[in-house]
């Protein structure tokens, strides 16, 4: 089962896009739907896992939470925290068949005796902290600090300069990270399922049975990924940003902390309005972040397709107007 041919139907074509979306993990895939959350695993002899949990967020408790703006907001840093914990649970696998006969270090053992059963939540929110400060700091503060030492003016053309430059230059530190990535071996892999997940979700999005043999037909890529939402992010910082002027590198630092969520929130609506559209303006603002997804998604071959498959499935909800979009 190592056939990786396919990709024979457009990207756009879609009889109804639905809210479920999902994450290549390792070795697995995770989907989450309307209700639930479905984490599938191959493990290493062959068999494939699932872990089903309810889908828990701000939105199922208060409708504040499903407003647009604060909608996407939130739902980023929801979306980090449930992508950490199925990518932990994934890598468990690895871990255990890699470390069947190694006995666990000091330092390890030490953890265990601290935090006991809450091992696992402290590293998923210690790991959660470091993807932020290295997210935040990699890509929008260091842009930052490179057009401060530019000195550009803080009226007329300057602004507008020393926003376009700290755009211009968060784009290509974007662009050289998923480049250095995506030529790691181990994440060529990730990058596989991903590819695999895009393609399961392009088949249910036409009501086609979710089998092997129709899911390879669709492409790899899809308009509301991760990817793209990431790009549509770089894009409406700059215009953003541009509002609140040139400052203290002090003040520049914490205007774009403050207005990260904002950044994050209006962009999540643009990739809700483009899932929703199919005109050709629509078509070109997306692709760009079609482009990038040549970085992040290979062809699957059939065995991973199946863990996709089966993710997808546990996610399906009787209430098709509840998925969508």
């Amino acid at each position: 089962m190592s056939s990786k041919k396919g990709q024979n139907v457009d990207v756009w074509s879609c009889k109804r896009a639905v809210n479920i979306g999902g994450e290549a993990l390792i070795e697995g895939v995770m989907m989450r739907g309307p209700d639930d959350i479905a984490i599938a695993v191959r493990k290493p002899d062959g068999q494939i896992i699932v872990d089903k949990k309810p889908l828990k967020t701000l939105a199922k408790r208060n409708k504040i939470f499903k407003a647009p703006i604060i909608r996407g907001a939130v739902g980023i840093f929801e979306s980090m925290v449930i992508g950490i914990k199925a990518l932990m649970y994934s890598a468990d696998f690895v871990d255990l068949e890699e470390g069947a006969d190694e006995k666990p270090s000091k330092f390890d053992a030490m953890l265990e005796r601290i935090f006991g059963e809450k091992l696992k939540d402290v590293l998923m929110y210690f790991s959660l902290v470091l993807a932020l400060i290295a997210g935040i700091g990699l890509f929008m503060l260091l842009p930052n600090y490179l057009a401060w030492l530019m000195h550009f003016d803080n009226k007329g053309h300057g602004r507008i300069y020393y926003n376009l430059f700290e755009g211009v230059v968060r784009i290509i530190i974007f662009l050289g990270y998923l480049i250095l990535v995506s030529r790691m071996k181990d994440i060529q892999r990730v990058f596989e399922y991903h590819g695999a997940e895009h393609k399961t979700i392009h088949c249910y999005e036409n009501d086609e049975e979710l089998t092997v043999e129709n899911v390879k037909k669709y492409s790899t890529k899809h308009p509301r990924c991760g990817t793209a939402f990431l790009f549509v992010i770089m894009i409406i910082s700059i215009f953003i940003f541009s509002l609140v002027g040139i400052g203290s590198l002090l003040y520049n630092f914490l205007t774009r902390i403050i207005l990260i969520p904002l950044v994050a929130g209006i962009s999540y609506e643009i990739i809700k309005f483009s899932g929703r559209s199919k005109s050709r303006i629509v078509r070109m603002f997306c692709a760009p972040g079609l482009a990038l997804q040549n970085l992040t998604t290979r062809e699957p071959d059939e065995s991973q397709i199946e863990v996709a498959i089966e993710s997808l499935k546990n996610v399906i909800v009787e209430n098709k107007e509840a998925e969508k979009w």
